[in-house]
């Protein structure tokens, strides 16, 4: 026996996309791994904390002296990793190095459309240039089912 369920109207704790700012569906915390990291432990972070992006965080030296170093690895990524030629790879292998960033006080109009132009899953969040949160694709929608319209 199946039923329809009934489409719920709002919510207090989700406001509707149009009124919504990156911080109301964030997650706050930013998971890390460094660029040497096996991909099974990358797997286990993801699969213990209920995450679905890992951000590879390292330091590179450049001229002149050392500098902090990001990248970002999608459920996706470890998907993709599992195919013939990945065999031993790092964290660093299979991170993209543009990790594109919103800042948390931005409309979540804005992350979506920055979510779409570049083709991705997650946003990391920014408050003065530094890190403080994850956006994801399914926090916007999580906005869209709830939020009313």
């Amino acid at each position: 026996m199946s039923s329809t369920p009934t489409p719920a109207r709002g919510s207090d704790r989700a406001p509707t996309l149009r009124h919504a700012r990156v911080h109301d569906v964030m997650r706050p915390g930013i998971t890390t791994c460094p660029p040497d990291e096996d991909l099974v432990t990358v797997a286990r972070l993801m699969a213990v904390n209920h995450i679905h992006s890992i951000v590879v965080s390292g330091i590179e030296t450049v001229p002149g002296g050392e500098r902090l170093t990001w990248g970002l690895i999608t459920a996706l990524d470890l998907v993709a990793s599992t195919q013939p030629g990945y065999e031993g790879a790092e964290a660093a292998d299979i991170a993209s190095s543009e990790i594109v960033t919103v800042d948390m006080d931005e409309p979540l109009k804005r992350a979506a459309q920055l979510m779409v132009e570049h083709q991705l899953t997650h946003l990391m969040v920014v408050t003065g240039g530094e890190p403080v949160g994850m956006i994801s694709t399914l926090d916007v929608a999580g906005c869209l089912a709830w939020g009313e319209s």
